[in-house]
C-alpha cells in the first residue's frame, strides 16, 4: 500500500549543521581550567549531572551550558573558584554563541530537491536568539515553511507542529540525529521517524534503536533523505 507523507521535520544542530564538536572544545577547555581541582573525566561527570539538573530551569543551548559550567566550578572548588577562570568559562561560552553555523554535506542538494514537494519545518530546542541566528545565518531558513524553536521535543510537540504546518503527524517524518528528542517522540506521535547519526551526540540525547518500529529508518547522511522517501511513497 502506497504511503503518503506530506511534511518533513529536519531537526537543525548536527542535523542541517555542525554543532556538538563546539560543545566537546569548550568541555576539554573547562577541563583545563580546573585540573588543579579535579580529573577531566570525573569533571565531565559533574558537568553532565548539573545540565541534567538544570534543564528544567534554562532548559536546552549554549546558555544553559555555560551557567551549568559556573555551577559545576564553584562545586568542584568548594566555592573558591577564581573570579578569572569564571571570565574565562564565561568567554567560551560567549565564543560559541559567536560561532557561523556552516551546512554539513549533503544538506544544500537536499533541502533543494524536497523543498517542491513537501512542507518542510525546521525543529530544534535550544535557546531562541542562537537558534534564529543559526537558521539565518547559515542561509538555510530559505528553504522551510516554518521554523519551531521548543523547549522539549515530545509525542505532543510533533502532533501539534504537523499538524499546524501539515495534514497531522500520520503523514509526516521527522529526520535528524537524536534517537531520544527526533525520532522516538515522532514515532509515538505516528509520524515516521529517520535517523541520521551524527559522530558525536551528546550524552543527553543518547537512547536505544527501536527496532520494533515499522516507521523507523537510519540513514548513512542526510543525502539519502530523497531516496528514502521515493522508496517508502512508491
Amino acid at each position: 500500500m502506497r504511503e503518503k507523507i506530506t511534511t518533513l521535520g529536519f531537526d537543525a544542530d548536527d542535523t542541517l549543521w555542525h554543532n556538538e564538536h563546539l560543545f566537546r572544545l569548550t568541555e576539554d577547555r573547562f577541563a583545563e581550567l580546573l585540573a588543579e581541582y579535579t580529573d577531566p573525566q570525573g569533571l565531565k561527570d559533574r558537568l553532565l549531572n548539573a545540565e541534567k539538573r538544570n534543564i528544567l530551569h534554562y532548559g536546552y543551548g549554549i546558555k544553559s551550558f555555560t551557567l551549568s559550567m559556573i555551577e559545576t566550578a564553584i562545586e568542584v572548588t568548594d566555592r573558591k573558584v577564581p573570579a578569572s577562570v569564571v571570565s574565562q568559562i564565561l568567554e567560551a561560552g560567549r565564543e560559541i554563541l559567536s560561532e557561523p553555523a556552516t551546512p554539513l554535506p549533503y544538506v544544500l542538494e537536499t533541502l533543494k530537491a524536497v523543498k517542491d514537494h513537501y512542507r518542510l519545518v525546521m525543529i530544534t530546542k535550544g535557546d531562541l536568539f542562537d537558534q534564529e541566528r543559526k537558521a539565518t545565518g547559515s542561509g538555510l531558513d530559505r528553504y522551510f515553511d516554518a521554523l519551531e524553536i521548543v523547549s522539549e521535543k515530545t509525542p505532543e510537540t510533533y502532533e501539534t507542529l504537523f499538524r499546524r504546518h501539515g495534514t497531522g503527524a500520520q503523514e509526516a517524518m521527522m529526520i535528524g540525529n537524536s534517537l531520544k528528542s527526533d525520532v522516538l517522540p515522532a514515532l509515538a506521535a505516528g509520524s515516521y521517524g529517520t535517523h541520521v547519526p551524527f559522530g558525536q551526540t551528546r550524552a543527553l540525547e543518547e537512547a536505544d534503536v527501536p527496532e520494533a518500529s515499522d516507521r523507523f529508518y537510519q540513514i548513512d547522511h542526510i543525502g539519502k533523505v530523497p531516496e528514502l522517501l521515493a522508496r517508502i511513497t512508491a
